[in-house]
């Protein structure tokens, strides 16, 4: 695969890699030379915990295990 660069100095990252690597719009990465080219690592790929719990009624059920906890 090649890509040429851009002005500015921007490259795109084929979609195959993006998906490989799990890369969406708004993730960091890191660029590191390595043998005389760049390395692009991803930097903290975990997936967001937001919403995970939408809908388990979590919060009632840590509020009732507080409350018959002993104080």
């Amino acid at each position: 695969m090649t890509h040429k660069v851009g002005t500015k100095g921007q490259v795109v990252i084929p979609k195959e890699l993006r998906d490989h690597l799990g890369l969406r719009p708004g993730d960091e990465v890191t660029f590191a030379l390595d043998n005389g080219g760049v390395r692009i690592d991803p930097v903290g790929t975990g997936e967001s915990l937001r919403g995970r719990f939408a809908g388990h009624q979590l919060v009632n059920s840590l509020e009732a295990d507080r409350a018959a906890e002993p104080r």
